[in-house]
């Protein structure tokens, strides 16, 4: 008996086309959301500068007018003008005499800080955490309570009504964040570096300045940017530390203009000179900002 093979035809496969995940209901709702919720926060910060840009830009009857304009009517410098005519230097003197205390704090505080962090990152001496812990419990020392014995130190010194004065008052005050800073940021650089550096026949400062500096940029970008933000704009220290109207600071020189004659505020030279101040901070900011992050975070997760 003879059988005759049976030919299965193939089947079809059903072959899924799906080119990814299926949309979850509602993703593009939330998602609209979110920016609507970012545009919104960011409107927030943005508005204060537009506004400031705006009535520095107007007339100073406009800048007072009541309502207030959203546009200028015609653009115009005249309040720059007026702030270089206020007080015994101007608002541009004034910028210089900020410059001038900002640059020498930064200087400091970098240095020493630097030093001070390489120091505790690197070398094990008696005490070594009792100090460090006593450094930090200094940001718990509200600023204001020490400025009379600094202001005493500084008479006792002759520095009172000198840029240098006030650049040390700034640098002590930042002093222990930046020493923070910079220890975690030794922290994160592998002791091999140090190693290799000595069998190379560098000494120990020429170690730390030719091969752990560069790899610590981070950290000090953070202690630079924070340091000239608080420098740029501190008032009071300014007002106790200088009374000599020639070295008035630019926060120094903004309340001037606060306290015009017979209780009148020039509104519109009031923001020329905001606009003045805030834009040397958005610049250093934006140059910084790639940096600072990771010298800020550094030494905040161990492996």
């Amino acid at each position: 008996m003879t059988t005759t093979p049976t030919t299965t035809e193939p089947r079809s496969v059903a072959v899924s086309h799906d080119d990814g995940p299926a949309r979850r209901p509602g993703r593009g709702s939330h998602r609209l959301l979110w920016y609507a919720g970012a545009i919104a926060l960011a409107a927030v910060f943005v508005f204060p500068l537009y506004w400031a840009f705006v009535s520095s830009v107007k007339t100073e009857e406009q800048a007072a007018a009541s309502p207030p304009t959203w546009f200028p009517e015609q653009f115009s410098t005249e309040n720059y003008a007026r702030m270089g005519e206020i007080g015994a230097t101007g608002i541009y003197g004034a910028l210089l005499n900020s410059a001038i205390a900002t640059g020498l704090a930064i200087v400091f505080t970098v240095v020493l800080s630097t030093l001070a962090g390489y120091g505790f990152s690197r070398f094990r001496f008696p005490g070594r955490g009792i100090v460090f812990a006593f450094i930090l419990l200094t940001f718990m020392i509200p600023f204001q309570s020490i400025l009379i014995p600094l202001y005493q130190l500084l008479t006792e010194l002759q520095l009172t009504n000198s840029m240098l004065g006030l650049a040390l008052v700034y640098a002590t005050w930042q002093l222990p964040f930046a020493v923070f800073v910079m220890r975690n940021s030794f922290d994160e650089l592998p002791h091999t570096l140090d190693e290799a550096a000595m069998l190379d026949g560098c000494g120990t400062l020429r170690a730390l300045v030719r091969v752990l500096l560069p790899s610590a940029v981070p950290g000090i970008l953070t202690v630079v940017l924070f340091t000239f933000l608080f420098s740029w704009n501190e008032l009071l220290a300014a007002l106790v530390m200088v009374s000599d109207a020639e070295r008035f600071t630019v926060p120094v020189q903004l309340s001037l203009v606060l306290s015009n004659q017979f209780g009148t505020v020039e509104w519109g030279a009031l923001q020329a000179g905001v606009v003045l101040t805030v834009l040397p901070c958005m610049a250093i900011f934006f140059l910084l900002q790639r940096h600072y992050q990771a010298g800020a975070t550094a030494g905040s997760v161990k492996e």
